[in-house]
């Protein structure tokens, strides 16, 4: 069994991982809101209760979405290694993981995106149908105007997930504060750094709720025009 690492030492190293793991987290989830907040639309436009359904591509877009969805993170890692080696030059480490996360990530925030917008109300979009706007208006008007509490809401709770994502990918080499949690603390026998990682995990996630929780309700045009 290895010496506890000095308390000085383990700052350093969990500052460090949680630099890496808040720049995995980052840029996936924009690259997550990127791919599917286009995707969530489309759901909902060709969706029964969408302004222009078409129920084979719904379908099969569903399809799609939801097989993702389904296959566990630690799968997907394994699975996508070889694309992301192709892509990256590399399978393992923060800039890798990005990858899994990202592909990992869309189709949930297109689900959440497409909630989001099914809950605009009707009379709205009928109106805005009424006074001759255009689908693309329409959309971003009305829509995503609307539903933009409960998206920022959605980037909240994908932020969150990746976090946990990204914590499972130091299971197999891919940096951040999961690395430092599985192979510096559990497999090193350093109980410092494993606690000290799942704190600072915890923190970044409640931080992360948090701060997305205050901007919905700053955005929240219900709540403007009720004050």
């Amino acid at each position: 069994m290895s010496d506890a690492t000095p308390w000085s030492e383990v700052l350093e190293v969990l500052g460090g991982a949680t630099v890496e793991t808040l720049y995995m987290v980052a840029v996936s989830t924009v690259l997550a809101v990127l791919g599917g907040l286009p995707l969530g639309v489309l759901l909902h436009l060709t969706s029964p209760v969408g302004l222009n359904p078409k129920p084979g591509l719904y379908r099969v877009l569903g399809v799609i979405v939801d097989v993702v969805r389904s296959v566990p993170f630690v799968v997907l890692l394994v699975v996508l290694a070889s694309f992301t080696r192709l892509l990256i030059g590399t399978s393992i480490g923060s800039t890798a993981v990005i990858v899994p996360l990202t592909i990992g990530a869309v189709p949930f925030f297109a689900r959440l995106t497409q909630n989001a917008v099914r809950e605009v109300s009707f009379t709205a979009v009928e109106a805005a149908v009424t006074t001759g706007a255009g689908r693309l208006r329409i959309v971003w008007t009305v829509l995503l105007g609307e539903a933009r509490a409960a998206l920022v809401g959605a980037v909240g709770v994908t932020a969150v997930a990746l976090i946990g994502y990204a914590a499972m990918a130091g299971a197999i080499g891919g940096g951040g504060l999961g690395t430092t949690a599985i192979q510096d603390g559990y497999q090193g026998f350093d109980d410092r750094l494993l606690w000290g990682s799942v704190v600072v995990l915890g923190v970044l996630a409640f931080a992360m709720q948090l701060a997305t929780d205050i901007t919905a309700k700053a955005v929240d045009r219900r709540r403007t025009a009720i004050g």
